[in-house]
């Protein structure tokens, strides 16, 4: 079944209402198809259209959802393994919902392995218990048990994604999470002829658990990926992959909004569509001063929305992503996945291959970064935090930890690979974290977080030597209303890296960037007008950046790199925004369904 068959099919099975400014669905195939499935493909958009015309639309509406995660068999490039998806989909579905929705999304979890969902960018206002990270908001759901995930989408819109958020299971456990805006509100930019969600992923032949399983026995770094994808596509660069390629059929003159999210478990991309310009119109779900360009970086988690203007008469023409690989000397898969931007009627010839930042180009990547400006108009304002009340800095980066006595590892030094914020490597409890702090439950976590690094070096110069990272569950709290500076720090212990840091619970403004080491003088170059305000954030290689946000969202929110390299072996760390006054300032109370320890 094609890509578009399935989303027509989850949606009349939903039972979904159409969406503002969605009014067209590109034509999409998979190379090879027969005629049977072109057949059934015109029965469902006969179908889904009786069905549309003929409902009474209500954009703000409780939208009802079942997710089963199950083992399916799945093959690309030559290799076929069992893994864990929902709904038998890699990726998952995408769910379309509007603005004020709310949204009530059972999982069953049919699998031998925990689960737990993340509604990546969500704010989840007061209501951590449907954010989704194990161990930190909720314990996992358990083998043959539920979860509800019951939450509403407030003063939200744009291209947001969920993923699963225990282990590395999110390698096949995704899918986009689109806000469309409320009814009769345009987008800032000119209305698209239709829109195309574009999910980067990565491809393991092995399973991903026994490879990041090998890899914590070992103390090594886990072996790479074999393979990037689009939309669970390898395309066409790679071994037997000549007909796993995601293909769109496009009209010469229209307009296409391509919604692109890197779910890649460990890749930070660059990608590009061959002759065709770019127009950067929104990232993370918050839109942007448009700006063209002929590629974008994207970090893992981060999501970038582009006006791509089909201006060329005929032809084929690769859509591609290949890794920014920031960290000098760490080895990478240098094969593109690719996917085709077809123009309707034309005959068939070779596509042509994007011309793409070279792996490195950390000068084009943080460029690029640094062309992002929020609108800041009177109907899209925003209130960039002017006087600070905390102020932290948190070095990020590698780090090795000590072998085990009487064991012989695997990772640098004859040590293992570990990575810390602050010099602290998380250790995940085997409590929630906000049942902890709910319930008042003693000894889980502690408070200390320390609000800079214990130990003060030339950070992105020579390292010192036998800095080893200390381990702990810590905390750094913040009283409700504070305004809050965070500058996150790269070192370069083991190597410098560009980290993509992601805060749960709260989207942040970017208010400054640059190379080397961060000083106090810098503030005086901050942009406090038109800042772009994210969810996560690239901290450039052997340099650092500045995030401004109010905390206003009660609750603990987990902070990490959404590199699962890295977090995997501690670059994690949590904020406690305590409760404020009233009902209204306090975290509600959990759900009774919520999962036990």
């Amino acid at each position: 079944m094609t890509i578009l068959m399935k989303e027509m099919k989850n949606r009349i099975e939903a039972r979904e209402d159409a969406m503002p400014n969605y009014r067209n669905m590109v034509q999409i195939e998979r190379t090879g198809n027969s005629c049977k499935l072109l057949r059934e493909l015109l029965v469902v958009v006969i179908f889904t259209l009786t069905l549309l015309t003929g409902s009474n639309a209500n954009y703000e509406q409780t939208r009802h959802y079942e997710f089963n995660i199950t083992s399916q068999t799945v093959t690309r490039i030559c290799n076929t393994k069992q893994l864990v998806s929902v709904n038998g989909q890699y990726p998952g579905p995408n769910l379309h919902v509007t603005e004020g929705d709310r949204l009530i999304i059972k999982v069953n979890n049919f699998v031998k392995s925990n689960v737990t969902l993340h509604w990546h960018g969500i704010r989840q206002l007061r209501n951590g218990w449907v954010d989704g990270p194990s161990y930190v908001t909720q314990c996992p759901i358990q083998s043959g048990r539920s979860y509800t995930y019951n939450f509403t989408i407030v003063d939200q819109r744009g291209t947001l994604w969920w993923h699963a958020h225990i282990s590395w299971l999110r390698a096949t456990v995704y899918g986009a999470l689109i806000i469309h805006p409320k009814k009769h509100v345009r987008f800032p930019f000119p209305v698209p002829y239709a829109e195309v969600p574009l999910l980067i992923g990565e491809w393991w032949n092995s399973d991903v658990e026994t490879v990041l399983n090998q890899a914590l026995a070992s103390g090594a770094p886990p072996n790479n990926s074999d393979a990037y994808t689009i939309n669970g596509q390898p395309g066409a660069l790679y071994n037997c992959s000549a007909q796993d390629i995601f293909t769109v059929t496009i009209k010469p003159g229209k307009s296409y909004l391509l919604r692109i999210i890197n779910s890649a478990l460990n890749t930070q991309m660059f990608f590009g569509v061959a002759n065709h310009t770019l127009t950067v119109v929104e990232a993370d779900a918050l839109y942007t001063k448009p700006f063209p360009t002929s590629a974008i970086v994207i970090a893992p988690g981060q999501t970038t929305t582009v006006l791509l203007h089909a201006d060329q008469t005929c032809g084929q023409f690769y859509a591609a992503a290949h890794p920014y690989a920031s960290a000098a000397g760490v080895p990478f898969n240098p094969i593109a996945t690719t996917a085709i931007f077809k123009y309707e009627h034309c005959s068939e010839f070779v596509p042509i291959l994007p011309d793409l930042p070279q792996f490195n180009d950390t000068v084009f990547a943080n460029s690029f970064d640094g062309k992002l400006r929020s609108l800041a108009t009177p109907q899209f304002p925003i209130k960039v935090p002017k006087k600070i009340d905390r102020r932290f800095l948190f070095t990020v980066g590698l780090a090795v930890k000590a072998c085990q006595p009487n064991r012989t590892c695997a990772g640098p030094f004859g040590g293992r690979f570990a990575a810390s914020i602050n010099n602290v490597s998380f250790v995940a409890p085997t409590i929630a974290l906000l049942q902890a702090h709910f319930f008042n439950i003693p000894g889980v976590f502690t408070t200390d977080f320390p609000s800079n690094p214990p130990f003060k070096f030339n950070f992105t110069g020579q390292p010192p030597k036998n800095l080893q990272p200390t381990v702990g569950t810590k905390a750094k709290v913040i009283p409700f209303g504070k305004t809050v500076q965070i500058v996150f720090q790269d070192t370069s212990i083991l190597a410098t890296e560009n980290h993509p840091l992601h805060l749960h619970g709260y989207n942040f403004f970017v208010v400054g960037r640059g190379f080397g080491n961060f000083k106090k003088s810098d503030e005086a170059h901050f942009n406090l007008v038109d800042p772009p305000e994210r969810n996560t954030i690239g901290v450039p290689v052997g340099g650092w950046a500045a995030i401004r946000f109010k905390a206003d969202n009660p609750g603990i929110w987990f902070t990490h790199c959404h590199l699962d390299v890295h977090s995997t072996v501690g670059l994690e760390m949590a904020l406690l925004v305590q409760n404020g006054h009233g009902p209204l300032e306090s975290v509600q109370p959990p759900p009774k369904d919520l999962p036990p320890c």
